[in-house]
């Protein structure tokens, strides 16, 4: 038995349409990131990019659990001695939610060229309208997701 390595040329990527609507963050990433990922494949190889292109509507309504809008925070560091800054999830949640869910969907990839990559792919829109009716986006059926 041979290991099979899918080819550049043999893969076709997909688009796909996830409403985030009433969907719990967590769940809606680790879907968006199998997604870019390719590991709905048959063909899925650990080492090339074989996913789909994923677009993210109504991110403005994906439902966090808990009190996490509160007690979670993002942290960035601008490389300079206390230059550590924190913010909450409910001020990034209040001022841009595609960043929320774009950042949640990034931890879930890998974190090196691949993974930059696979988060080109991604496209994250705050409301019902995205630009992609072009590339005819089939709506992924999201109702196996458990919601918020």
């Amino acid at each position: 038995m041979r290991t099979y390595t899918p080819k550049v040329e043999e893969i076709t990527r997909e688009w796909h349409v996830l409403d985030a609507e009433g969907l719990v963050l967590g769940r809606l990433s680790t879907l968006a990131a199998t997604l870019l990922r390719g590991k709905h494949r048959t063909f899925y190889a650990p080492h090339i990019d074989t996913g789909d292109n994923v677009i993210v509507i109504n991110a403005d309504k994906v439902v966090v659990t808990a009190n996490k809008l509160a007690q979670n925070k993002h942290w960035r560091h601008s490389g300079y001695p206390g230059g550590i800054r924190s913010t909450t999830w409910q001020k990034m949640f209040d001022e841009d939610p595609v960043e929320l869910v774009t950042k949640s969907i990034r931890g879930m990839v890998p974190k090196n060229r691949l993974g930059r990559a696979q988060m080109d792919k991604l496209f994250v829109y705050k409301g019902p309208e995205h630009p992609h009716i072009a590339q005819q986006p089939k709506k992924f059926d999201t109702s196996a997701v458990r919601r918020g």
